[in-house]
């Protein structure tokens, strides 16, 4: 069978079962469920919620651990490292009305970045069917073979 400019490439799943990946960030983005876009995503500040209500998508085996502190530090450090520069150039301030202006800016933006940024992450996962959310066991693939005693 040859392959044609038009084919579409399909990577396990049924035809019907498509998770776009745009999408689903997108809606985890604005802390909705990325299956279906009804449901919340959150039930607290970063907890996420067990199931979505309107969908039933099961969301407590995500593992949105470590990526979004990380994603938001690069973000806001980025942010306000240039802002920090430009506002040095035009303004000769001294350090602590640097820190007075700078600190408050970056906590105000860290927690304003982190509940988005898991919430994209989610969607991510449940779009490439990670930990759990392509129905199977999170299971490690490089499994080694069993050691030969003899050896």
């Amino acid at each position: 069978m040859k392959a044609t400019a038009t084919d579409m490439l399909q990577l396990g799943g049924a035809e019907g079962d498509k998770r776009p990946v745009g999408r689903s960030i997108k809606r985890g983005l604005f802390g909705s469920c990325p299956a279906c876009g009804r449901g919340r995503l959150f039930r607290a500040f970063l907890k996420s919620v067990d199931a979505c209500e309107a969908c039933g998508e099961r969301m407590d085996h995500h593992r949105a651990d470590d990526l979004p502190p990380y994603i938001v530090v690069t973000i806001v450090g980025h942010a306000v490292l240039g802002g920090y520069m430009m506002t040095d150039l035009v303004l000769p301030l001294t350090t602590w009305q640097h820190l007075a202006i700078w600190a408050p800016v970056t906590l105000a933006s860290s927690l304003a970045l982190m509940q988005p940024v898991k919430g994209a992450v989610i969607g991510l996962q449940w779009a490439l069917r990670m930990h759990g959310f392509g129905g199977h066991d999170d299971l490690p693939e490089d499994v080694l073979p069993p050691r030969d005693p003899s050896a």
